[in-house]
């Protein structure tokens, strides 16, 4: 168990004397005495002392104590009180163990304070309070009484006592068997520390004390004081007088320190770094270093470096150094400081040179994680190209070098190596640092690795990198010129017109599926070049595109027929192209075809007079669902019926409603002001004299003219239009107001 005390031993021969009496004295007006009997000592007026009988018939009195107005003695029969203010005796507190000589195991008592008395006899401790008694339970009792508030039983027989704060210190005399001899002998005495309870206590701390003689003592030999102001402790022993007092941090951190628990030390020294006077902080750390370093837990030695060597660089230098003389460098590598503070480069160039003659992935993390600032970037990247002299293909080496290439600022170089790795990052370089001029070479490798990316980013860059170059960087890759001018055309249809008559080849080369769409969406591809790559390669659908494009729609049309023998598709055909030729074409073709007939049939009803196609039908032939083709036709033809009849009954009812809706309009007043003026002869519309005559001409549109300034009609008819808008064909614009006075 941890030690709570700091010893001195008192090691001169000691005269050890037991006196009979016990003497104690309060004031140096009174003390008292024991013996047989308990006497009171009091100064008289003549500076005599004079004694009194406080107590006697119980037996020889071997311990007293005085404190404040109380006295506490100790005979053969139990503990007694005295109130020296009263005179009263007010308690008697029995020994438990009668069995024990109290000679040799004698009561031991203490004040804890001038309420509270601490009793020790044999194996038992009580602790009592002395209490003021109320008023109403005095009648011929003591105004005080004494209450056991703790008591409880200890393994060995009390031979003294002391309080200390709210615990105790018990000076103990043991007895135990010998292994030897198996006979019961004196063992060493000990000073415990105790937390009392109600019934029991908790032991704090113990402490075996090492003393002359003590196989030859008995538990009468041993005594415990105290001095309260200075929190000393006296062991008394018949040979030695042992000095205890409380340990203080410092030497609590001596005696961690000495059962080698440097953590607990350190954590010590910084909770009490203020209040510490022998030890230091970074010393007990270094020995704690030492110490992970001499068990060989290298990793948690280079961790606690962090937090003990913190920003002292001497300090961290010299631990490398001696990590790297145990051979243990990389154990304190993930630990070196980065920034504030940063050590010397030839430091971190030490370690970076350890991992890469042992580990090139450990080598590799060091420079990802490490700043390019810490060491002297040229002198790795020459011993990383020395290395890939002996494994150039090593892909952990190339893609260090290609880091420190980067660190460097030598972005050519970097790229290089990260295109001939297939790179995930090399896009992400070239964005980051602007290096599309050190590509322009290279697009067949972007392309290579990733074309997705490589052409978004070419796209997206045109500035840097035109459409020409590319273009003509992949003339010998055609797939891939394919896939950049296809993204190109998705972006911008008229962007690369230049090369819409390449892609025509290519999309049939590479990417069938989107040739139709780029016909479809081109407006600049030569029509006659794509109808002859695709009449070349068979491909039905688009040179049907093209012929109808072209306006070769017969053409078109026999081809989906003859071609494609698709009547659904010619249908779909001939609705588009909405030409009476066409059909007639059509019907000509599908007349002796069952199946296109059927087809027909179905479809034709809303475009074709079924008429038409069920007159030439030869008689006798078996044509499939003909009665549900006739009745969809009779259907259709009901169904248009209904439609016409309705469009005709809306038709009626719109023009009716916009027919009044104008007539109301007609009939409204307009407004004529001075403001107004002739559309003819740009003067206000009414005389600046209102008592002359006037005649004004207001039209629908809005248009006023003085009846003058009208031109004279050559028609028959009466109704009148305005010139203005007769010259720009708006419309009639007939008079409706005429105005005279």
């Amino acid at each position: 168990m941890k030690s709570f005390w700091h010893w001195e031993h008192i090691m001169a021969k000691f005269i050890y004397l037991m006196s009979r009496g016990t003497f104690v004295r309060s004031h140096f007006k009174q003390f008292v005495t024991g013996g047989k009997k308990l006497l009171l000592y009091e100064r008289s007026w003549m500076n005599r002392w004079k004694p009194s009988v406080l107590h006697e018939g119980e037996g020889n009195i071997r311990n007293i104590k005085w404190r404040g107005h109380l006295i506490a003695w100790a005979n053969n029969m139990g503990v007694k009180i005295l109130d020296m203010i009263s005179k009263q005796r007010i308690t008697n507190v029995p020994r438990d163990d009668i069995s024990l000589r109290p000679d040799m195991y004698p009561c031991s008592l203490c004040w804890k304070d001038n309420l509270t008395l601490i009793i020790g006899w044999g194996n038992s401790v009580k602790i009592c309070s002395v209490k003021e008694r109320h008023a109403s339970e005095m009648r011929d009792l003591p105004n005080r009484y004494v209450e056991i508030v703790f008591q409880f039983d200890t393994e060995f027989y009390v031979s003294g006592l002391a309080p200390l704060c709210d615990q105790l210190v018990i000076l103990s005399y043991v007895k135990e068997i010998s292994e030897k001899t198996e006979v019961e002998c004196c063992a060493r005495p000990r000073l415990d520390i105790v937390q009392p309870l109600p019934e029991s206590c908790e032991e704090i701390s113990s402490d075996a004390l090492t003393v002359r003689g003590f196989q030859e003592n008995e538990c009468r030999d041993y005594h415990l004081e105290y001095s309260e102001g200075e929190s000393l402790f006296y062991i008394i022993s018949p040979r030695d007088v042992v000095v205890a007092k409380e340990r203080d941090q410092d030497d609590h951190i001596d005696w961690l320190l000495e059962k080698k628990k440097y953590e607990e030390a350190l954590m010590a020294a910084e909770i009490s770094q203020k209040t510490i006077k022998k030890h230091k902080i970074l010393d007990i750390g270094l020995a704690y270093i030492n110490h992970l370093v001499e068990k060989g837990e290298y990793d948690l030695a280079a961790r606690k470096c962090q937090k003990i060597l913190g920003k002292n660089t001497e300090l961290w230098e010299f631990e490398v150094y001696k990590f790297k003389e145990i051979g243990q460098l990389k154990a304190i590598s993930r630990y070196l400081p980065r920034r504030d503070p940063v050590l010397k480069p030839l430091i971190y160039e030490m370690v970076l040179h350890e991992f890469l003659e042992s580990d090139y992935e450990g080598f590799a993390t060091l420079i990802k994680e490490w700043p390019g600032d810490l060491y002297n970037n040229t002198i790795i990247v020459q011993a990383v190209v020395d290395h890939l002299k002996k494994d150039p293909q090593n892909r952990t080496l190339l893609q260090t070098l290609a880091e420190l290439y980067t660190y460097d600022q030598r972005y050519g170089r970097a790229l290089e190596i990260y295109l001939t790795l297939r790179h995930k990052d090399v896009f992400q370089l070239i964005h980051k640092h602007n290096l599309f001029s050190s590509i322009r070479d290279k697009i067949v490798l972007l392309m290579d690795f990733d074309s997705e990316k490589a052409v978004d980013m070419l796209l997206d860059n045109e500035d840097k990198i035109s459409i020409d170059r590319v273009v003509e960087e992949l003339e010998n890759r055609p797939e891939l010129q394919h896939v950049y001018l296809h993204k190109l055309f998705k972006r911008d249809h008229h962007k690369g017109q230049r090369y819409h008559e390449k892609q025509i080849s290519l999309y049939a080369e590479y990417d069938r599926p989107n040739l139709l769409p780029f016909l479809r969406d081109s407006t600049h591809c030569p029509l006659e070049k794509a109808l002859e790559i695709c009449q070349q390669r068979n491909f039905v659908e688009e040179t049907v595109y093209l012929l109808s494009r072209m306006g070769n729609s017969r053409s078109a049309l026999k081809m989906i027929m003859e071609e494609l023998q698709d009547v659904d598709k010619a249908i779909e055909f001939a609705k588009e192209q909405d030409d009476g030729e066409l059909w007639e074409d059509l019907i000509l073709y599908s007349i002796d075809k069952p199946p296109f007939i059927t087809g027909l049939l179905n479809n034709i009803g809303t475009h074709v007079d079924p008429i038409l196609l069920i007159h030439r039908i030869k008689e006798g032939m078996e044509i499939p669902n003909l009665r549900d083709s006739l009745v969809k036709i009779l259907q259709d033809y009901n169904l248009q019926i209904l439609l016409r009849e309705g469009c005709k009954k809306i038709l009626v009812a719109d023009s009716l409603s916009l027919l009044k809706k104008m007539h109301r309009t007609q009939m409204k007043g307009v407004l004529v002001d001075e403001e107004n003026i002739c559309e003819s002869c740009l003067s206000p519309i009414l005389p600046s004299d209102a008592s002359k005559s006037f005649s004004v001409v207001v039209f629908h549109c809005r248009h006023m003219f003085h009846r003058e300034c009208l031109p004279v009609s050559n028609t028959v008819s009466s109704v009148q239009f305005c010139n203005i808008c007769s010259a720009k064909h708006r419309g009639p614009g007939s008079a409706v107001l005429e105005m005279k006075k």
